[in-house]
């Protein structure tokens, strides 16, 4: 059944008139949930798993084990495809990287995605080369595996102070040459930067939407070239910030409008039974 999913996941990413739409779950609840929603594959987030157990997502607080354990966790709670948010790695070193590849494969995950980032604040971002070693020996660990694990490299300059879209790109087209299956710069902010991704590399390319990228459409990011949209931490963070707002207007007005906007008992029931029956 692993390498089943694992083989699926790998099909979704190579149709040319349609994107596979990648949400990201937090708990078991969020990924039952969208099983049920018909999503045909779903994805982890390093930070609403972090918001979830009361850590911070930066500098990175869950430790490669908890991670994992989720990640495991979260394979079992959805018959889907289940691809993780595994940060950096969980280590400078390219053989860090390769041991966290081989053991999130173990989980039964169909793939993954390695940043370039250190979690340092006055340096976040890898020096080139050894960014592309880290890609390199996660791609080595990759292909020793017996089944397909679609490996996401993501290039982070702009979510970390460096608009830089040249670098970027060069970091990317780097990622391709040694043997990623998918790209990603999360907080590209527009249509052409986009545009200008796509058109540098012959991989499947990601595009998260997060505040940058909010105002754009499924339509628009096909016409571009994208494959692939992930939703990274905004559903959870959409949920904390309902949760917030509720938790203000009775602490601070003492009302309770917002349970007219709670999701109800039936839906919610609704959803869990479809995905159980899905997992029978």
């Amino acid at each position: 059944m692993t390498k089943q999913k694992a083989e699926h996941f790998e099909q979704l990413h190579s149709r040319e008139d349609k994107i596979l739409i990648l949400p990201n779950a937090w708990d078991k609840g969020s990924a039952r949930m969208m099983q049920a929603m018909g999503f045909e594959a779903i994805a982890t987030t390093s930070a609403g798993y972090a918001f979830s157990v009361g850590k911070r997502d930066w500098p990175g607080e869950v430790s490669r084990k908890e991670a994992l354990e989720h990640c495991a966790m979260m394979v079992k709670a959805t018959s889907l495809p289940v691809s993780a948010d595994l940060e950096n790695g969980f280590g400078a070193r390219p053989d860090t990287v390769a041991e966290t590849i081989r053991q999130a494969a173990a989980t039964g995950l169909a793939g993954c995605t390695i940043e370039d980032t250190t979690g340092k604040s006055n340096e976040p971002i890898f020096d080139f080369t050894h960014a592309v070693e880290r890609i390199t020996a996660a791609v080595e660990a990759r292909r020793a595996l017996k089944r397909p694990f679609m490996l996401t490299a993501r290039a982070e300059n702009f979510l970390h102070g460096r608009p830089d879209l040249d670098d970027t790109i060069s970091r990317l087209i780097a990622f391709e040459a040694a043997g990623a299956d998918v790209l990603y710069a999360p907080g590209l902010a527009s249509i052409e930067d986009i545009e200008r991704v796509c058109s540098a590399v012959t991989k499947p390319v990601n595009v998260v939407i997060g505040t940058a990228a909010s105002h754009f459409t499924v339509t628009d990011l096909l016409e571009c070239g994208v494959r692939r949209v992930s939703t990274g931490s905004s559903f959870a963070r959409a949920a904390i910030g309902g949760f917030l707002q509720a938790a203000r207007e009775l602490r601070y007005k003492g009302s309770f409008e917002y349970a007219q906007y709670a999701a109800s008992f039936s839906e919610i029931d609704d959803l869990l039974e479809t995905a159980k029956q899905a997992q029978n």
